[in-house]
């Protein structure tokens, strides 16, 4: 992974490099919860952005799904097996496996916004999203329900609403992608810690490596 002007932001904090649609970032979400629960090590949790639809994404920001990104019915089935197997281990309910017909960037959007502006609520917003999707199987690429999820942790609803609607948010969205692949984020999750790098969804012990040493 290479390195830029940010990084120096990041010392002393674990980023996760995430994105929603990827069930791999939510079952890597639960290795961390399990390290830093038996842990006592005093970590700040970081994430960072990452768009695993860009291939797809055309100019205007909108998904094209007949965009071939070279994944095929035997990849997504081994995904699929990936994603049983590593739910068992991690003890993580799921009621989908993969999440193709889902854009998550206006998830992100809000999230960046829940980020910045209300940092104590994040976590609870963060853990939300991911549970609508892999949980109770909601769309959170739709509006109303990222305003619903936002009212479930405390924030204000249409506040989160019109975050949505800022294009200036949404392209600061879209920097945070570009400087991910700036920095070598190829896939998600990717988990750095004082210039390490672990990346997929882990199990606690390599994270423990990574920020242990």
């Amino acid at each position: 992974m290479t390195e830029d002007a940010d990084d120096a932001d990041d010392a002393g904090r674990i980023v996760v490099y995430s994105d929603y649609v990827c069930p791999f970032c939510y079952l890597g979400r639960a290795s961390l919860r399990r390290y830093l629960a038996a842990s006592d090590a005093d970590v700040e949790v970081d994430w960072h952005p990452f768009d695993l639809r860009a291939r797809k994404r055309g100019p205007d920001g909108e998904i094209d799904f007949s965009v071939d990104d070279g994944k095929d019915e035997a990849y997504y089935e081994q995904a699929r097996e990936n994603v049983r197997r590593l739910s068992d281990r991690y003890d993580v309910e799921m009621a989908r496996e993969i999440a193709t017909d889902v854009d998550s960037l206006p998830a992100q959007v809000a999230s960046l916004y829940v980020k910045e502006a209300h940092p104590e609520q994040w976590p609870a917003f963060d853990e939300a999203v991911f549970e609508a999707l892999w949980i109770d199987g909601r769309d959170v690429g739709d509006p109303d329900v990222l305003v619903d999820l936002a009212e479930s942790v405390g924030l204000d609803g249409e506040e989160v609403r019109e975050a949505l609607d800022d294009e200036s948010l949404r392209e600061r969205v879209t920097e945070q992608f570009e400087a991910a692949s700036r920095r070598g984020v190829t896939a998600v999750p990717t988990f750095v810690y004082d210039g390490h790098v672990a990346r997929g969804a882990v199990p606690p012990e390599q994270l423990a490596r990574l920020i242990e040493g």
